[in-house]
C-alpha cells in the first residue's frame, strides 16, 4: 500500500521522538473533532514548537523550508492573495517568477487550500513551509503596511475635496464631556480621516458606511449596491477620535459610551448635499457606528425610472389615483421601500390634494409636502401624528413604517374614512403581508375593505455595461429557472475596473404587486393561508419577484446570480 503524505509526516514525528504514541492520538482526536490543522493542534498543546514542526514537515515532505523573519517580501506581490484568504489559509506569498508563485505555507498539507489560491490567482503554485508565527507577522506586517498606504493615497487624495459640514450647533458641544477635548476632535487629522471616510463613501455610490472596532483593528465597511465591501481603514488609535468627531456633528453626547446613541447631520461635497443618518451602538472592543448615506443628488424620485416592468407599474399607477384605500409596499430593509413612496408621493402630488407625511426620521424633504418626523421623547409618535394628521383635512397620507397593530389600526381607520394612505410593511412577499396583518390582530373585513395593493419590493444589481458579456444557456440553466427556447445566451459581468471587478454597476427596481380582486378579498375573509392566496393571485395574473427577476435577466439586465441571491423559487 502506497503510504500518505500525513502518514508519512506523522511516522517521522514518532520517530524522531517528537511525539509519543499516546501524544498523537489525542491530537488526531482534537484535530477531527474541532476541524482545525493538525500541525496547529500539535503545537498549541505544546508537544512539538513552530521550528521543530518546520524541519519534520520538510524532511517528510521534501518541501524546503523559509525563514521569513529574515526574508524580504514585496507588499505588491504579496497582495496578489487577499489578505481574507492569506489569514484563513496561514499563507504569504514570497516571490513570483514568470507564471510561478512561491507561497510560504504553515500546512502544505492543505490540497483545498492550494487548489483555490491556484485558481484565484491563476498562477502555478509552489511551496515552502514557514512557522505559524513567522507567517502571522509577515500578513499583519504586509498588510496593515498596505492599508496604511491605501490610506495615506486617501488622504492626499481628498486634499482638495470641497467638503463643507452644514449643521452644527455650537451649544450642544459645551453641554458635552469627553476623554477627547473638542480641539482634538477637530483637529486637522481627525478632521480629515472623518471627511475622508465620507467622501469616499459619496463617490463610491455607497448606502451605508460601518465603522467597526475589532480587538487590534479598525474595520471600515461600505455597503454598494447592497454588498458590503471592505475598504482601508485608518489606524485603530483614530477610533474614538472619529466616533467622538462623527458624535459632535450629529449633536450628540460625546462623553456618552454606554448607551445607544442616534442623530443626523448634512454635509455639501461640491453642489451635493448629502444627509447622514447616524447610529451608534457600545460593543465589546468599543463603539459601532453605523451610517446612513441619503445623497440626494443620486436619487430619482420617478415611479416611471424604478425599473419596474410595465405590467405591476400600472396597476401601481392606477390605483395611486383612488380617492382612498391603502397601498402598502413591503420588503426588507434597504429594498428601496420608502424610495417607492416617495415616488408614488411625487406622482400623484398636485396643488389640488393636502399630502402629508409621517416618518422616522423623514429622510427626503420634498416641495409642497407636509413632512413630519417623530420624537418618542415629546409623545409625538406614528399614531398620535396620524390621529393629528386627520383633523388637517389630508388627502394623501404617507406612513413611514408600521411597526405595531396600533399604527396599523388607525392606518387602516384612516384608509377607510376618505384618505389614501401609503405605508411599508416588514415581510417578504406581497401575500405574506395580508397574514403579517391578521396576526397584528387585524380582522380580515377591514384589510379588505381598505387594501388597493400589495407591493413586495427588492433593489436587483444591474450588470456592468463596460464589461459586459455573453454566454450559452446550458439545458441545466434551462430546467432550473424556465428559460424559453428562444434565448440561447443570458448576459453576466466580466469585472473591471469600472464595477471594482465586481461585475455590476448601479442597481434597478424589482417588484410583485398583488391587486386585492373580489376573489383575493373572498379567500382574505376566509382567512386563507399565504400559499393560496399567492396561488390565486398568480392565477389573475401576479407575476412573482422571482418571475420579474427572469424577465429582467432575459432583457439582459441582471444575472441569474443576483436573482437567486434575492429571491426564493416559486412553488
Amino acid at each position: 500500500m502506497v503510504q500518505s503524505i500525513k502518514e508519512k509526516m506523522l511516522e517521522v514525528l514518532t520517530a524522531s521522538n517528537f511525539l509519543t504514541k499516546q501524544q498523537l492520538e489525542e491530537a488526531i482526536a482534537i484535530q477531527k473533532k474541532s476541524g482545525r490543522q493538525l500541525s496547529e493542534v500539535l503545537t498549541t498543546m505544546g508537544y512539538i514548537t513552530q521550528t521543530d514542526l518546520v524541519v519534520v514537515l520538510s524532511q517528510s515532505l521534501k518541501i524546503p523550508p523559509i525563514n521569513l523573519s529574515k526574508t524580504k517580501l514585496d507588499p505588491a506581490i504579496a497582495q496578489i492573495i487577499p489578505k481574507d484568504l492569506a489569514e484563513k489559509y496561514k499563507v504569504i506569498v514570497v516571490s513570483k517568477i514568470g507564471k510561478i508563485l512561491t507561497v510560504a505555507m504553515v500546512d502544505p498539507l492543505n490540497v483545498l487550500a492550494i487548489d483555490e489560491l491556484t485558481v484565484l490567482t491563476n498562477y502555478q503554485i509552489k511551496i515552502v513551509i514557514a512557522s505559524l508565527k513567522d507567517i502571522t507577522d509577515a500578513t499583519s506586517r504586509i498588510y496593515e503596511d498596505a492599508s496604511s498606504e491605501q490610506m495615506q493615497g486617501f488622504i492626499n487624495t481628498a486634499k482638495d475635496m470641497d467638503l463643507e459640514f452644514l449643521e452644527v450647533k455650537e451649544e450642544e458641544k459645551d453641554k458635552s464631556k469627553a476623554a477627547f477635548s473638542l480641539k482634538e476632535i477637530e483637529s486637522a487629522p481627525v478632521v480629515k480621516v472623518t471627511n475622508i471616510l465620507l467622501t469616499e463613501a459619496i463617490k463610491n455610490r455607497a448606502s451605508d458606511i460601518l465603522i467597526e472596532p475589532q480587538e487590534k483593528k479598525l474595520r471600515i465597511r461600505y455597503r454598494i449596491d447592497g454588498v458590503l465591501k471592505e475598504f482601508p481603514a485608518p489606524p485603530k488609535a483614530f477610533h474614538e477620535a472619529v466616533v467622538s468627531r462623527i458624535k459632535v456633528m450629529s449633536t450628540l453626547n460625546i462623553a456618552e459610551h454606554r448607551l445607544p446613541q442616534d442623530g443626523r447631520f448634512k454635509i455639501r461635497v461640491g453642489d451635493r448635499e448629502v444627509d447622514f443618518r447616524v447610529s451608534i451602538m457600545p460593543s465589546s472592543h468599543g463603539e459601532k457606528v453605523a451610517l446612513r448615506v441619503l445623497d440626494k443628488g443620486a436619487v430619482v424620485l420617478d415611479i416611471e425610472k424604478m425599473g419596474f416592468e410595465a405590467e405591476p407599474l400600472s396597476h401601481i399607477k392606477e390605483l395611486a389615483l383612488e380617492p382612498h384605500g391603502m397601498i402598502l409596499v413591503c420588503g426588507p430593509t434597504g429594498s428601496g421601500k420608502s424610495t417607492t413612496l416617495y415616488s408614488v408621493l411625487t406622482y400623484v402630488d398636485n396643488p389640488e390634494k393636502n399630502l402629508v407625511t409621517v416618518e422616522d426620521p423623514v429622510e427626503y424633504q420634498l416641495t409642497g409636502i407636509n413632512q413630519v418626523g417623530v420624537r418618542p421623547e415629546v409623545g409625538l409618535n406614528f399614531v398620535s401624528a396620524l390621529r393629528s394628521f386627520l383633523r388637517q383635512d389630508p388627502d394623501v397620507i404617507m406612513v413611514g413604517e408600521i411597526r405595531d397593530a396600533e399604527t396599523l389600526d388607525v392606518a387602516i381607520k384612516a384608509a377607510l374614512t376618505g384618505h389614501l394612505v401609503l405605508s411599508t410593511l416588514h415581510t417578504t412577499e406581497a401575500a405574506g403581508a395580508v397574514t403579517r396583518m391578521v396576526n397584528m390582530g387585524i380582522e380580515p373585513f377591514l384589510i379588505t375593505s381598505s387594501c388597493l395593493l400589495i407591493c413586495a419590493q427588492r433593489l436587483l444589481r444591474k450588470i456592468c455595461p463596460s464589461c459586459k458579456e455573453s454566454y450559452p444557456v446550458t439545458d441545466e440553466i434551462r430546467g432550473n429557472f424556465n428559460i424559453p427556447n428562444a434565448y440561447k445566451e443570458l448576459c453576466r459581468g466580466k469585472g473591471c475596473v469600472a464595477c471594482d471587478n465586481t461585475g455590476y454597476l448601479g442597481r434597478i427596481g424589482l417588484c410583485e404587486v398583488m391587486v386585492f380582486s373580489p376573489a383575493i378579498r373572498d379567500l382574505v375573509m376566509e382567512k386563507a393561508q399565504e400559499v393560496e392566496i399567492k396561488k390565486k393571485a398568480r392565477e389573475e395574473g401576479m407575476r412573482t419577484l422571482r418571475e420579474n427577476g427572469i424577465a429582467k435577466v432575459l432583457q439582459g439586465i441582471t444575472t441569474l446570480e443576483e436573482i437567486t441571491r434575492l429571491t426564493i423559487a416559486d412553488e
